[in-house]
């Protein structure tokens, strides 16, 4: 575990001498023994995409032609390779093989982290009582999905989209509309909203008109008197 590069030198010389044909030289030998260890910790490192073939790129290491499948270059599905060519990208070791002459690397678990990394940077600025304008992107039959901008979205509950009783949604709600809502809480990194938190409640309106009482000098304080002064 603690030796270094220079200490395996000897060993990779014997190895070279047994294998014959099946490596080339000692450099060799030392950068595939370098991709293994990168292999097992996973460190990150930056290469630069020197070819674009099927299914993916090339990218040199140390001398050996390491593979990125086009699944490995991003979070998102893309269908074109052609924008990475010549472009250094931030890879780790997916799998090295050196008897079966194969180097696979990989973006995507390093993109994948700085995502969330980023969305829990964001989430932290998010507070229950603030409102926020978004997006339906998702309904669901317990609720919908709602983006409110940065990468974020959250669940407005069935429960949460109407003071009326709803069976779906759907009822209420439509994929691409645009809603107000309420953060109402934040747990385990969830986000929970309300439409019906901005709405008014029906049953809580004052009525349309109010009775209000004429104001006379001479109006008595029978129940008569006051039928009479009442303009109904």
């Amino acid at each position: 575990m603690g030796e270094s590069m220079k200490d395996y030198e000897g060993m990779l010389e014997e190895s070279y001498s047994l294998m014959g044909d099946g490596v080339h030289n000692t450099d060799e030998l030392l950068a595939w023994k370098k991709a293994e260890e990168l292999q097992e910790s996973q460190e990150n490192i930056t290469v630069t995409v020197s070819e674009v073939v099927k299914g993916g790129v090339v990218a040199d290491f140390e001398g050996i032609r390491a593979f990125i499948p086009i699944s490995k270059l991003s979070i998102e599905r893309i269908d074109d390779c052609d924008p990475f060519l010549d472009k250094e990208i931030e890879v780790r070791v997916f799998e090295a093989d050196m008897e079966a002459d194969k180097l696979i690397l990989s973006a995507r678990e390093i993109l994948k982290e700085k995502q969330e990394d980023s969305r829990k940077k964001k989430l932290s600025d998010v507070k229950p009582g603030q409102v926020y304008h978004g997006v339906v992107a998702t309904i669901k039959e317990y609720g919908a999905f709602v983006d409110i901008g940065s990468g974020l979205s959250g669940l407005v509950h069935i429960s949460q989209i109407s003071h009326n009783r709803i069976k779906h949604p759907g009822v209420v709600l439509k994929e691409g509309q645009e809603v107000d809502v309420k953060v109402i809480d934040i747990k385990d990194g969830k986000i929970s909203l309300s439409i019906k938190a901005l709405l008014d409640d029906p049953q809580e309106q004052p009525l349309d008109e109010d009775i209000v009482l004429p104001e006379s000098d001479g109006l008595g304080t029978s129940l008569g008197d006051i039928l009479d002064g009442l303009k109904l």
